[in-house]
């Protein structure tokens, strides 16, 4: 909601536009215009260093962004509504918006530059020290400081009063530009979006200088500052002062004496850490796109719940991007998470949203993409792909049969999932439970069900393929076989308190769900629910707690809650630590479902519900 005062500068702009005030609505458009680029600029900023292809080999510190981080951080972008609020402000007042500035002066911006360097650096750099005083420190600064492993956006995470001092000292190579008759358009492009830059390169905690630029001109050490020299004020606390001048640390006895030693030892770092395990997924719609972790920070680590009215003003940059990941796509790292000295994982998506798995000719290509992504991650040494979503549908790869059997040499277990979510769907049952009703004919409802029945519950089964039965009766004996029960109708569930479901269904048909009743969607490739009936209990799709030891979490899953991965996920982490040596792919081993719950218990995963 912050986002609309803004109205009151496009309302100066269009009425500056109706009175043809040329000059000030000029200076009303560059003020908008260059909040709509800083807020891009911000946003880009965030997405790269959050992208793992770029961040892994040099990233500083390893312990991850935490989600009470991502809270703290979730307002970053606050002080572009309050510099532009002052600089909307700053063009009312006749001295300033009653003048011409030229598009380009290069005098001007060697004048601000200066101020910058002077002036206005040397002043940071001792309220800085004052900030880091008890008193200071304690009521204000501490907030910045509570994030100790930062991202790109981190430097402008701060109490309103030090938004309001910082904004005074860097309006000073601005105004010292004015007063000297050097300010020109391109004065207040360049020196805030070089501002805006060089503050997110500190905290962005990947540390991408070359080491050849100090070694061709060694004294640049004292000019700009690094991602790593910059770290070591948020780890240590009382070094490293400086804005972007390391200059002023060093003139005033509080540069780090290990700035360099840990600058080298990151960028000697030439091997990037290996996931152990990569989860394999695809985007859900247009929209959820700006809900992955490269998307919108915030929007990332809250369920995906649909399309809301704050995605639908994304839509058009969502629209973009869909055809250029379709034409040009290809898998890529996504997230990254761990468990220290034990496992790491990655999170990679194909680029493709789950219409597209619907489409017939797109069959091919999608197959294509996940045998890419399965080669790739074996290149890089990983161990276990887990297939997510739609990655592993029956009719597109036979479950991951058809990738294992066009790809015999690989050495990477193929993982569906499929026997960790047919136990949490059996798990979550009640267990006093003697029947259920089954709606569905895959081979998750299959497994549930022969599984259900050798333990004496009586299934109801609604399904619409003739050789669905076929296969599930010889699994189990004569006496069970009577256990099952084909129905015809949702109305003969209408006294059965368990629906366990993998399709959709409507809400006319839910309305036979008994009162209680407990709603099991299982078919996490199809929308959710309707939510029509307020008196039963809706359970999520199959997943599970990950382990309290699990680092690095940022993002939710789809829909799921955060600290919660699909069952499909959870499995092939599973899979990983248990170092098992075979694929699971093809039909569900019944057998299986109770060796596969107990590891992932063992582990420390839990059941979510």
């Amino acid at each position: 909601m912050q986002y609309l005062l803004y109205l009151s500068l496009v309302g100066r702009l269009l009425y500056g536009l109706i009175r043809e005030d040329r000059g000030r609505y000029d200076l009303y458009f560059h003020v908008l215009l260059l909040a709509v680029l800083r807020h891009f600029f911000g946003q880009l900023g965030i997405s790269l260093s959050r992208w793992p292809y770029l961040s892994s080999r040099y990233q500083i510190q390893k312990k991850g962004f935490s989600f009470d981080a991502v809270d703290l951080s979730s307002n970053w972008d606050d002080y572009i509504i309050l510099d532009t609020l002052l600089l909307s402000v700053t063009v009312m007042i006749p001295m300033f918006g009653n003048r011409y500035y030229p598009p380009w002066d290069w005098t001007g911006l060697v004048i601000c530059a200066l101020l910058h360097m002077g002036p206005a650096e040397a002043i940071y750099y001792w309220l800085h020290r004052a900030l880091h005083g008890h008193y200071l420190y304690t009521r204000y600064h501490s907030h910045h400081h509570s994030l100790f492993v930062t991202e790109a956006n981190s430097g402008t995470v701060h109490p309103f009063l030090e938004h309001l001092m910082y904004a005074s000292n860097f309006a000073i190579p601005l105004f010292g530009t004015w007063a000297l008759g050097r300010f020109s358009i391109s004065t207040l492009y360049v020196y805030t979006l070089t501002f805006d830059t060089l503050n997110a390169i500190g905290h962005c905690n990947v540390e991408f200088v070359p080491s050849w630029l100090f070694d061709a001109f060694p004294p640049l050490k004292y000019l700009i500052y690094t991602p790593s020299y910059h770290s070591l004020h948020h780890s240590q606390v009382h070094t490293n002062f400086c804005l972007f001048m390391p200059i002023y640390d060093y003139w005033g006895g509080t540069m780090d004496k290990n700035s360099d030693a840990l600058y080298r030892s990151v960028r000697r770092s030439d091997s990037q850490e290996r996931a152990d395990n990569v989860y394999l997924t695809h985007g859900m719609d247009l929209l959820h796109m700006m809900h992955v972790t490269l998307g919108i920070q915030s929007f990332a680590a809250t369920p995906y719940k649909g399309p809301n009215w704050r995605l639908w003003l994304l839509y058009p940059l969502a629209l973009i991007a869909m055809p250029l990941l379709w034409i040009l796509g290809q898998p890529f790292a996504a997230d990254k998470y761990w468990i220290p000295r034990t496992l790491r994982g990655e999170t990679w998506l194909i680029p493709r949203y789950r219409f597209h798995y619907s489409l017939p000719v797109e069959k091919v290509r999608i197959n294509a993409l996940i045998e890419q992504a399965i080669v790739m991650a074996e290149d890089e040494g990983c161990r276990v792909v887990s297939l997510g979503q739609l990655n592993k549908e029956m009719r597109l790869n036979g479950s991951g049969a058809a990738i294992v059997v066009r790809n015999p040499h690989l050495k990477v277990r193929i993982v569906t999932g499929l026997t960790l979510t047919a136990a949490v769907v059996i798990n979550r049952l009640p267990k006093q439970t003697k029947e259920v009703f089954l709606v569905g004919s895959s081979d998750l409802i299959r497994s549930v069900e022969i599984y259900l029945v050798r333990r004496g519950v009586r299934v109801l089964v609604l399904t619409n393929s003739p050789r669905y039965f076929g296969s599930t009766q010889p699994k189990v004996t004569k006496v069970n076989q009577q256990l099952i029960v084909n129905v015809m109708s949702f109305q003969e569930g209408q006294h059965c308190r368990e629906w366990i479901l993998d399709e959709y269904v409507e809400g006319k048909d839910l309305k036979w769900a008994p009162p209680g009743a407990d709603l099991h969607h299982v078919c996490q490739g199809s929308k959710p629910l309707p939510r029509t009936r307020k008196d039963c209990t809706y359970a999520m799709y199959p997943a599970m707690h990950v382990p309290k030891s699990m680092k690095g979490l940022r993002s939710c899953e789809g829909g799921l809650p955060r600290g919660v991965i699909s069952a499909s996920h959870a499995a092939g982490v599973v899979h990983s630590l248990e170092k098992w040596t075979h694929n699971e792919v093809g039909p569900i081993d019944v057998e299986r479902i109770d060796t596969v719950w107990a590891a992932a218990l063992k582990h420390g995963f839990q059941m979510a519900v």
